[in-house]
């Protein structure tokens, strides 16, 4: 089996919304979808430090107007980082959610729209495995963007490929095509700095990886974040890597921590 199939195999597996997917994948298709599920290593997830400037401290006395976040959550949040994707689930066991991007300023954390989104099937965990239908909770960097359509303008690095091609249909019977049109790789037990189609996983495969913001197909998913293919646009188009952005994602109970 060559590495892309495996691949995309694997990007669905955790993040898809699958039925009977695999048999209507592309090899390619199957190594990007397997790209999707987990990503990044855990020296991806900030570790706190006391502010030893002036600078510093303020940023951290910025860091506490982030809505809904408990002082756990907030240690992991990078002292540098300027963007913020939160991710509030609905419940621990829910596949609802909402997005907001926040940008840090002067006066503080600034809040963009609301957006509707889903996660995995079965809500949320602390201890992500591979094939447990459950997005990972935590604090994850975001350096890398891909998709099957071109680059829309995106300040990540971005790469176009047929390996994003996906059919089949999700839990809920609804279509799969286009869910990888654009993606943001979450850097979830995942190497940073490749593309989401990188099937590197540093903690292991048992812990998965592939796991991706990308287009909502109207349904959970099987670890990933979706939000429509506008949103997801927004996304590509803000995500700034001058500002070290991060995805801070989880359901409320977690996230107060």
């Amino acid at each position: 089996m060559s590495a892309a199939v495996l691949a995309l195999s694997a990007a669905l597996t955790s993040c898809g919304t699958i039925g009977a997917v695999t048999a209507d994948i592309e090899p390619s298709a199957s190594a990007a979808a397997q790209g999707i599920s987990n990503a990044a290593p855990s020296t991806t997830q900030a570790k706190p430090r006391q502010p030893s400037t002036d600078t510093e401290a303020s940023a951290g006395s910025a860091l506490a107007q982030l809505p809904g976040l408990g002082p756990k959550t907030l240690a992991e949040v990078p002292r540098n980082a300027r963007q913020v994707v939160l991710v509030t689930g609905q419940d621990k066991n829910s596949s609802t959610s909402q997005v907001v991007l926040y940008r840090r300023t002067s006066a503080g954390w600034e809040p963009g729209a609301t957006w509707p989104a889903h996660n995995a099937h079965k809500g949320w965990t602390e201890d992500h495995h591979v094939g447990d239908l459950r997005s990972p909770v935590g604090v994850f960097t975001l350096t890398d963007a891909g998709g099957l359509l071109a680059d829309p303008g995106s300040k990540l690095p971005y790469n176009q490929s047929q390996g994003f091609t996906i059919g089949g249909t999700g839990f809920e019977g609804e279509p799969l095509a286009g869910s990888f049109d654009y993606v943001v790789a979450i850097n979830y037990n995942r190497k940073p700095g490749t593309s989401p189609l990188d099937w590197t996983r540093p903690l292991g495969s048992g812990r998965g990886g592939g796991i991706w913001l990308h287009v909502d197909h109207g349904g959970a998913t099987h670890g990933c974040v979706s939000v429509s293919k506008e949103h997801m646009k927004e996304l590509l188009l803000a995500l700034d890597p001058a500002l070290h952005p991060v995805i801070v994602m989880g359901e409320a109970e977690s996230l107060k921590r």
